[in-house]
């Protein structure tokens, strides 16, 4: 069986589609794997971290601004989008795929587009409960559409294609053990905070960590913290933590890095985590049971981020604080509330694996087996 999956831009589509292609692989090892993404994105690091061949496509993303510069620009991504498609058609001839799976970002489109012209089996899955874009074009051409909800199905327009499935993620954050992972990262036995705000980072998140960490060294560092700057942020950051007074190279507590490519390592090291609400996120923390404080973005569509985050609030295993509410002060009191209190902390963390769903990679493997089943 050969599959092309087709994703890219954030690690909430990317990471997704690795977790299938690791089941895909494990239950069907003669099969073909090829990753269908776009230039300039995490891609291009995630994809080969996790083993699979990568085919990347030229890109340029829609604006919804309606001066000159944006309709110049969406003019350039109409032009890109059509040149994509070509791309993706001489990729689909030569790699001969059994069936393609979409997961968002800007190479989902021009893939299944392609894909379903040549008479390929496609499906799309989407992450959050209101669909974006791509996947709502996707969605018309798809043979079918997966979500994570039940209440997503009426946002589509042929609903008899749609199948809950959850979100799928790598079996890693299931069962990757505790004590194993904190030897791994050789943090002793002080209680690990982990901060991350997706894969590309929020300004007003990493300067609210920086006068964290200004607060955890005036506390003499109870704790350690590894925080992911995301990519907008590594270039700036180091220095804002500089002037708040904190020296990283001699903060031995205290380990920043662009990005957690080991995170389910890390979470299973971690008493609490600090983040976003994307459906990835919460459904990674959920797998892992780790207490946690999420802070919904406020620049998503349908503001998605603080209806995830209040399902789990409403599950008994986060806290959830709106972007505006959280000053460093606000935050660190928080962090230390659930540190010092066990039985709450781990009440939440039983909460939350009551909440994950744990089969969703695999209801998608069995849907694009049956596709690529189809073709034959």
């Amino acid at each position: 069986m050969n599959v092309i999956f087709t994703c890219g831009g954030t690690g909430g589509h990317i990471n997704p589609a690795i977790a299938v292609a690791n089941l895909i692989k494990e239950r069907n090892p003669g099969c073909n794997i090829l990753f269908i993404g776009a230039k300039g994105h995490m891609e291009e690091q995630l994809v080969p971290k996790a083993g699979y061949r990568l085919e990347c496509l030229p890109g340029s993303g829609l604006s919804r601004g309606k001066n000159l510069a944006a309709i110049k620009k969406n003019i350039k991504a109409v032009k890109c989008v059509f040149d994509a498609v070509g791309q993706c058609k001489k990729i689909i001839k030569d790699f001969k795929p059994d069936v393609i799976i979409g997961t968002g970002g800007y190479a989902s489109f021009p893939a299944l587009y392609a894909g379903s012209k040549l008479g390929i089996p496609t499906c799309v899955h989407e992450a959050n409960a209101v669909p974006g874009l791509t996947t709502k074009m996707a969605a018309n051409l798809a043979d079918q559409v997966l979500v994570c909800f039940e209440e997503s199905r009426k946002y589509y327009k042929h609903p008899e294609k749609v199948e809950v499935v959850g979100m799928p993620i790598r079996r890693e954050f299931w069962v990757t053990d505790r004590q194993k992972a904190r030897e791994e990262l050789g943090i002793g036995d002080k209680p690990l905070l982990v901060s991350t705000f997706g894969s590309q980072g929020a300004r007003a998140m990493n300067q609210m960590v920086a006068q964290l960490f200004a607060l955890e060294q005036a506390d003499n560092f109870p704790f350690h913290h590894i925080h992911a700057v995301g990519s907008f942020g590594w270039s700036w950051m180091p220095d804002l933590v500089k002037e708040k007074g904190v020296d990283l190279k001699k903060s031995s507590a205290i380990d920043m890095r662009e990005y957690i490519y080991n995170m389910p390592t890390v979470l299973a090291a971690a008493d609490v985590v600090i983040g976003r609400a994307g459906s990835g996120t919460c459904n990674e923390i959920a797998a892992a049971g780790v207490p946690c404080i999420l802070i919904p973005s406020p620049n998503v569509t349908n503001n998605h981020q603080e209806k995830n985050a209040r399902v789990l609030e409403a599950g008994g295993g986060a806290v959830v604080l709106l972007e505006q509410e959280c000053t460093a002060q606000r935050v660190y009191k928080e962090i230390k509330d659930l540190l010092n209190d066990s039985r709450r902390s781990g009440c939440m963390s039983e909460n939350l694996r009551k909440m994950a769903v744990s089969d969703s990679a695999d209801r998608i493997c069995r849907i694009a087996e049956n596709l690529a089943a189809q073709k034959k």
